[in-house]
Parts: structure tokens; sequence; C-alpha cells
């Protein structure tokens, strides 16, 4: 997602991170390296040399910006944007058969990762996908509030429990985004705030496909499956650019966001990732 689910509470000295340090770009020589975890030097996969990887902080300061005066972007407009990307991705990756029509879950987080879910959902459905989500932990925002009312008046299912669930060929994981911490010294299912622990293991032992959006739920976004919660989508969808994490997945990868202002990139030393005619994802 382009916009984490607290990221405007952050501390303000992550908007002091500077333009120095701001962008960790890999190059192809390095990616022979071991599954160390020094994000800005060695990757444990081949990854393409023009793409920025974004820490946490990094990653903050851009929605920072595009929400700031110079640029304007809102909350509502960055959503929109994530959840079309992420279903415009799935429908590339995984197309509708024209004669069984795929059966998606989109499993929804509390903040914004999830929001981006609840859009993505919406827009499967208008793309003639079977439909429903699962949304254990709703929000009182207004906003989100609208999300849900859209889904409503599209009849698509919206569950609060795992068991309530019908069996998915493809499950949206949109639970936890680049905002996610947790206290990797707590037993997992402490470190990982409840329901969500039980529904990431329930993901994983799913035999459905696995579609992650920005971050794999339950990893760190700097260093990757820390917590030990052995769940590994079959598709990332990076929102704006790959974060660190990124870097240790070997899966089909997208990256979306077309959107990005040319001055904005251009200060920060930001590498946009480029697209193709008029795609607004691409497949890397």
């Amino acid at each position: 997602m382009f916009v984490g689910c607290s990221a405007w509470r952050l501390s303000p000295r992550f908007a002091r991170a500077s333009v120095s340090s701001f962008v960790t770009t890999t190059q192809h020589k390095l990616l022979r390296c071991s599954r160390k975890l020094s994000l800005s030097n060695n990757m444990s996969h081949p990854i393409s040399s023009n793409l920025s990887y974004l820490s946490q902080e990094q990653a903050t300061r851009v929605d920072q910006l595009l929400m700031g005066p110079q640029y304007g972007f809102t909350v509502e407009q960055l959503m929109e944007l994530a959840g079309l990307a992420v279903a415009l991705a799935v429908a590339e990756q995984y197309p509708l058969s024209p004669t069984h029509p795929s059966r998606v879950l989109c499993v929804c987080g509390p903040g914004n990762n999830g929001g981006d879910g609840l859009v993505a959902a919406r827009h499967l459905f208008h793309f003639g996908y079977r439909v429903s989500t699962l949304y254990p932990k709703r929000t009182e925002k207004t906003l989100f509030q609208s999300l849900v009312k859209q889904l409503e008046s599209l009849e698509i299912s919206t569950f609060t429990k795992w068991d309530q669930v019908e069996s998915p060929d493809i499950i949206i994981d949109a639970i936890f985004g680049f905002s996610f911490n947790a206290d990797p010294s707590k037993p997992l299912m402490e470190a990982i705030r409840p329901p969500f622990y039980d529904i990431i293991q329930a993901i994983k032992a799913s035999s459905a496909t696995k579609v992650s959006v920005d971050i794999p739920s339950g990893w760190d976004v700097n260093k990757g499956d820390i917590y030990h919660t052995g769940f590994v989508p079959d598709m990332l969808v990076s929102l704006t650019a790959p974060k660190q994490c990124a870097a240790l997945f070997s899966g089909v990868h997208y990256v979306g966001g077309r959107f990005l202002p040319p001055k904005l990139a251009q200060e920060l030393g930001f590498i946009a990732p480029q697209y193709q005619g008029t795609k607004l994802i691409r497949k890397l």
C-alpha cells in the first residue's frame, strides 16, 4: 500500500531522514552474496539495478511528502490507486477462466493496508471475479466505513472469522503493511496481535494461491521473516517501490504506483519503476 496503517503518527525523526541515505539501490554483482541482511549491499536473488528498495523510514517519508502541501495527495486517493494496482496485478497474473470465475478472498487488516484490500475487492468484483472479504477488526473511520458500504452495495460478503469463509482459489493478504512492527523477543503468538496470528497461519495452510499487498504479513519491513512465521506468498505486489524485505522474496513480483511526481523522485533520489505504454503495473 502506499500509506502505512499509522504512517501519519510516526516520530518526526523519520521526516528528518537524510536525503543521502534515502534510497537503497542494488547492483547485480552483489546479488550472489550470502543472505545476510545487509540490505543496501547483499541481496538473495537477482533484482533490477534500476529500482530503489525502501526501508520503513524511507517509505514513510515518501507518503509524508505525497500527502503534504507541496503535492496534495489524500489518503483516499493513494488507497484507491493502491487497491486498483493490486487488482490489476492479480487479474494479469491469474486471468479469469471463461468457465470458472476464480473465487478471491481479500483478508483485510485494521489499517490502510486493509483498506487497499477492500478497494482491490471492489475492482476484482467489477473484473468478474467471485469476491468475498475477511475483515475481523473494523475501524470507525469514515473512509473505511465507506469502503465497506461500497462492498455491501455490490452484495460482496464480508466475514469476521476464518471459519465463516468459503474455500477460495486466491487469497489476497492485506493484513499488515509497511508500518508493521512487533517485538521479536516475544513468542510469535504474542508478537503478532490476535486474531491475525491465527489468520496468517490459516492462510499459510490453505491450498489457495496467496498474494501479499506490499509486505507479506508478519514480515519485518526491512529484514524479512525475522519472526519466523514461515509465511511465503506466491506473489507480492509492491506499491510505489519495493520495500527492503522484497529482496528476500523469490516469487512472482509486481510493482504498482504510476503516479509519483517526477520532482519528488528527483529531490529524494528516488528511482521510480518504469512502466510500458498506459499500464499501471509492472511485472519485475
